[in-house]
């Protein structure tokens, strides 16, 4: 009878409490990837089943997420997001903020913004958005000039002086860390050479964007149709308190403050 009773009242228990489905994320690799997994394993102990897929481009996460294949995605800032929006009339939504990576200037050959030499070649990203956001910063270390008001919007096109006859190369944004031995001068993201083990290199930039701009902060978008999942915002509220996650961050970062914030904390 005990037996009985016992098994009893372990089955009104299940049936009482909800079950966790499951959720399907699109990362890139590196820093990104690396704190989603940590929040993913978490979660798994916690009873919700999250299945992790890593994409090599910048394109293929949100047509991934249009097309039902994922549940949700975490690489792309607003900017970045807006942009895909206007271009394949998608209806996403990002849900929450992630993690501010900063962005900086890089150069294996020289030690300092004033030694880049006439006619030196300067890798910038190949898409709109972050292209802007290399040239914004070019902008700032004084080696171009911009048509006004275009900030980070700006394109090649953009360019309005170029005093040091700087040739750009154009570079899928994931490439950029491989291409920095290749060109004098590369837009760089600090955790991608940090996962390329490169960690002491990523704090030597010779210029940072900052981390104030949380416009560029990575966001977890989904569908539309598919914001108020609830799976959804229990991953996203274990990834925006996980200490081990935080930990994680902060590593993929090389334990360098400078390098990123964390805007849901604001």
């Amino acid at each position: 009878m005990d037996k009985r009773a016992n098994w009893l009242a372990a089955l009104l228990l299940a049936l009482a409490t909800p079950a966790l489905g499951a959720v399907k994320i699109g990362v890139t690799p590196g820093a990104l990837a690396d704190s989603i997994q940590v929040a993913a394993l978490e979660a798994r102990e916690a009873g919700l089943q999250v299945e992790v897929v890593e994409f090599s481009d910048w394109t293929t996460p949100n047509l991934a997420l249009e097309n039902g294949d994922l549940d949700l995605n975490y690489f792309q800032h607003q900017a970045f997001l807006d942009n895909a929006i206007r271009e394949t009339g998608y209806d996403l939504k990002p849900v929450a903020l992630g993690i501010l990576p900063n962005i900086g200037l890089y150069s294996e050959k020289f030690q300092s913004l004033e030694q880049i030499p006439d006619g030196a070649r300067v890798a910038v990203a190949s898409d709109p958005v972050n292209q802007g956001r290399g040239l914004s910063l070019l902008a700032t270390a004084g080696l171009i000039a911009l048509k006004p008001d275009t900030g980070w919007k700006a394109t090649l096109d953009d360019v309005t002086d170029n005093p040091k006859h700087l040739q750009f190369v154009e570079i899928e944004g994931p490439q950029l860390v491989r291409a920095i031995s290749d060109v004098d001068l590369a837009q760089g993201y600090p955790n991608h050479f940090v996962n390329a083990g490169r960690g002491d290199f990523a704090s030597k930039a010779l210029l940072y964007s900052g981390t104030a701009d949380r416009h560029f902060a990575i966001r977890f978008v989904t569908r539309d149709d598919n914001a108020a999942n609830p799976e959804i915002a229990e991953f996203i509220k274990l990834y925006q308190t996980s200490p081990k996650v935080r930990a994680q961050i902060d590593a993929s970062n090389a334990h360098n403050p400078k390098l990123y914030s964390l805007p849901w904390l604001d």
